[in-house]
């Protein structure tokens, strides 16, 4: 997967309080090891590089569904998680946030060494995946966070973040080695952020003469180069203008991306809306928990006493674990498995939380052993939920089911980062 689509999203400040923070951590490994478990390694990798997938991962673990602040919080989560479990799970993440992502080429360099792999190889894709998102592609968004996570193999994605502060706005930046064939023409798996138009983007293959010109410019003579730069800052270089640009004008931020469905673009409104969310598909989820039967659910998890709202929020989880990339469209829908931590679309139901996490982390436990009766039904509630949607066409009552959260959100354990609900 090389290009995966876009996304716009608004700039949030705020922190994560510890009781999100610990159990994001705790659901974000498990769910990384039911990836690893059931597809491999390599597929962790190629979801990461998917900016979709990753927003509904962040929705799935409480955080605020269309906020930018799902990149630092998500990442933090997920290092730790996975570095706890590096040599079993065959992957590692390095680097984080402002002075954190100045050590990603000694942290690369250790795992490198460990396992085995071409270290200088991975710090020099490291620096090359900063330096193309700040230099080559000049899109007014200041860099801040930088991640790489890289498999035992070799393989790696890359996840950065830059910052406009005037505008209020986040670009998140996608790599994946899958694919690549080059650092600076169409390398990006995907980049997610707000399209403010026409920008410089030097990794455009319609660009591939002024990288040719740059290159040759570099090669001059420095009072040469000045000596041009200075006519056409001065009006009087018309030629030495079209022979820096190669004639073309700047390419547009999306001018060479394909017309995919999975374009996306989420609102600067915080509450959830029922436009924001496939109806169809979440009330194929409540169908699936509400409406075919606790008993026979709980039956197959043997998980006495396990509820509707758990059902709700497993099949969710479910979705982002066995789920095909057409299904991410909507990243809205995943915050209705645990909520969010300002509320929207509901406080996070803590008790629900613990639920899916004990639940998910028996089911890898026991799969491990061979037994894989719940792995296998957290497998058949997202294809129960699929079927439903394709039989009966299930639509979700958008306000009867805000007012069922709400209402019963001190029932189970509901909090958001001001304190309990």
């Amino acid at each position: 997967m090389k290009r995966t689509g876009s996304a716009d999203l608004p700039l949030h400040g705020g922190t994560v309080p510890p009781w999100l923070a610990e159990r994001m951590k705790s659901l974000a490994g498990e769910i990384t090891e039911a990836l690893v478990l059931a597809f491999g390694p390599d597929e962790v990798l190629v979801r990461l590089s998917d900016p979709m997938w990753f927003q509904c991962f962040g929705a799935v673990l409480g955080m605020d569904w269309h906020s930018s602040g799902i990149t630092t919080s998500v990442l933090y989560a997920l290092k730790r998680a996975v570095n706890a479990h590096s040599r079993e799970w065959g992957l590692a993440v390095c680097g984080g946030r402002g002075r954190f992502s100045r050590r990603t080429p000694e942290e690369l360099a250790a795992y490198g060494g460990e396992n085995g792999l071409d270290a200088a190889g991975l710090v020099r894709a490291s620096r090359l995946c900063a330096k193309v998102d700040s230099a080559a592609v000049q899109d007014g968004f200041a860099l801040y966070q930088h991640v790489f996570v890289v498999g035992r193999n070799g393989k790696w994605t890359v996840v950065q973040q830059g910052m406009n502060p005037a505008g209020k706005t986040a670009r998140r930046y996608h790599w994946c080695s899958e694919g690549l064939r080059s650092f600076v023409e169409e390398p990006h798996a995907g980049v997610v952020g707000e399209n403010r138009g026409p920008i410089l983007n030097l990794t455009a293959q319609e660009a591939g003469k002024t990288r040719d010109i740059c290159v040759a410019l570099a090669r001059e003579k420095p009072e040469k180069v000045v000596k041009e730069v200075a006519a056409v800052s001065r009006g009087r270089g018309g030629g030495s203008q079209l022979l820096l640009f190669g004639g073309e004008e700047l390419v547009p931020a999306k001018a060479s991306l394909p017309a995919t469905p999975r374009d996306l673009a989420l609102p600067a409104h915080h509450d959830v809306k029922a436009e924001d969310v496939d109806l169809k598909r979440l009330g194929a989820v409540l169908a699936t928990a509400y409406g075919a039967g606790t008993r026979d659910f709980e039956s197959l998890l043997l998980t006495p006493g396990l509820g509707e709202w758990t059902l709700q929020a497993l099949a969710l989880v479910g979705e982002v674990v066995y789920g095909t990339p057409g299904r991410f469209r909507d990243p809205a829908r995943f915050s209705f498995a645990h909520g969010g931590k300002d509320g929207a679309p509901f406080p996070v139901p803590t008790k629900v939380y613990d639920e899916s996490i004990r639940v998910l982390g028996t089911a890898i436990e026991e799969s491990k052993l061979g037994y894989r009766e719940k792995s296998d039904c957290i497998r058949r509630l997202h294809e129960t939920a699929k079927a439903m949607e394709a039989r009966c066409n299930p639509e979700a009552d958008f306000d009867a089911l805000l007012a069922h959260e709400w209402r019963n959100t001190r029932r189970w354990g509901g909090r958001t980062a001001s304190g309990p609900a």
